[in-house]
């Protein structure tokens, strides 16, 4: 998901960028062919098809050797037209496909980018106008594939106009833009649509190669359904440069309503409007810290700690607390020994105890580089699984295998995979 960017080996603001998500809004799609591509086979102890371990819900996973998917996106951008002045406009067309096994067999391909953006405008003095459907602000904690804020969607916008000491962007989408219909007399009845204004301000400083960067939304419930909530979210991250070769990231989040993300398209991700049925009785508070160092040519390694707590109306409460790190050592040109440790919790008002998941993962790879972004990688893995009694149902739910672990409280899963971005 990181394959936006155009990617040179050994390039250390690359690195800043895929760590930490350094800039959040205004990534301009670099002319050319790019993409990205994650696939791999495996085996478990338990027989048949490779074994992964997660809990689920809200949570996601630490990735290293723990991906049962195969997912690509490719696409390409191109300037299609520039005025006598220098102003540029450049088209952008991505697909995706994902399917949730090693084959992707006969996924469906997905339009992800269709846009067309205007560049060297003078009069937004660096600032470049868009409109169609694209990514928009979506930094990820990559070792938990984890887009903690995603503003993707169809819409229009100005990015990173100059504005004070920092840069201002706003953007304006619609949200789950379809209509409901009774089904006896096709007639429509209602519709789910929200509109969704993006509010962001980018590089405030705040100490030495230190900045906050802001992100705000306001979800409006356009639908006729009286039940229906309007929503918002707040998110405030300082992006800490210089730290050892990498950055750290602190991140504090909060949404409301249909700003917490909840019943959307995906997950755990703040960002597009969540369901508009839900009130202000739904909130999600979300603290993280990521760093990212590499103090050496040979050595890296990325480390999150993570708190959220989500507030379901009248089903209590949700928490989700995980603390990991990935760790990668190259050994010679074009091979690294990589590793990776995660704890997870989950507690929910919904079910007994506390489930706990450990997973750690060996992988010997074959790299593009010694660094730790250098990519493509060729991974062979090694991955063990523990978790407790209380988070045996969710393990067996959440794999592709379907409940292969039964009542036993580990697993073991070994394989190969790759990941590719260009």
């Amino acid at each position: 998901m990181i394959g936006k960017f155009a990617v040179k080996p050994l390039g250390a603001a690359l690195a800043l960028a895929f760590a930490c998500g350094t800039a959040i809004a205004g990534d301009h799609d670099t002319e050319g062919f790019h993409g990205y591509l994650r696939a791999g086979i495996g085996n478990s102890n338990h027989g048949g098809t490779q074994s992964c371990y997660g809990l689920g819900g809200i949570t996601m996973t630490y990735r290293l050797g723990n991906e049962c998917d195969s997912f690509t996106e490719l696409g390409y951008t191109q300037e299609v037209a520039k005025a006598a002045n220098g102003a540029s406009f450049v088209g952008t067309v991505w697909a995706t496909a994902y399917k949730n096994s090693s084959d992707f067999g006969d996924a469906d391909l997905e339009v992800a980018k269709l846009y067309i953006e205007a560049r060297n405008l003078p009069f937004l003095k660096g600032g470049t106008a868009w409109a169609g459907k694209r990514y928009y602000m979506r930094p990820d904690i990559h070792i938990l594939d984890l887009q903690y804020i995603n503003m993707n969607g169809t819409g229009a916008g100005i990015d990173r106009y100059p504005l004070g000491p920092g840069k201002a962007s706003y953007a304006i989408f619609k949200d789950n833009d379809f209509n409901t219909r009774d089904p006896a007399t096709g007639l429509v009845v209602d519709s789910p649509s929200a509109t969704r204004q993006v509010f962001l301000y980018e590089g405030l400083p705040t100490n030495r190669d230190g900045a906050l960067d802001i992100a705000a939304s306001v979800i409006t419930a356009e639908g006729t359904d009286e039940r229906t909530h309007d929503g918002w979210q707040l998110s405030v991250f300082h992006r800490q440069r210089g730290v050892l070769g990498g950055a750290n990231n602190l991140g504090v989040q909060y949404g409301v309503g249909p700003g917490t993300g909840m019943d959307g398209p995906c997950c755990a991700r703040i960002g597009p409007a969540g369901s508009t049925l839900l009130g202000s009785d739904y909130t999600r508070l979300r603290v993280f810290d990521e760093l990212f160092i590499q103090p050496t040519r040979d050595f890296g390694i990325s480390l999150v700690a993570l708190h959220q707590r989500d507030k379901n109306g009248p089903n209590g409460t949700t928490t989700w607390n995980t603390i990991g790190g990935r760790p990668s050592y190259a050994l010679a040109d074009n091979f690294k020994l990589q590793a990776e440790l995660g704890v997870t919790t989950l507690k929910s008002s919904t079910m007994p105890g506390t489930a706990r998941l450990t997973k750690l993962t060996i992988a010997p790879t074959i790299s593009l580089a010694r660094d730790y972004w250098s990519r493509p990688e060729l991974r062979l893995f090694a991955t063990y699984g523990k978790w407790n009694d209380a988070a045996t149902p969710l393990v067996n739910a959440f794999n592709n295998s379907g409940p292969v672990y039964g009542t036993d409280t580990s697993g073991f899963s070994y394989g190969v995979h790759l990941e590719a971005w260009w």
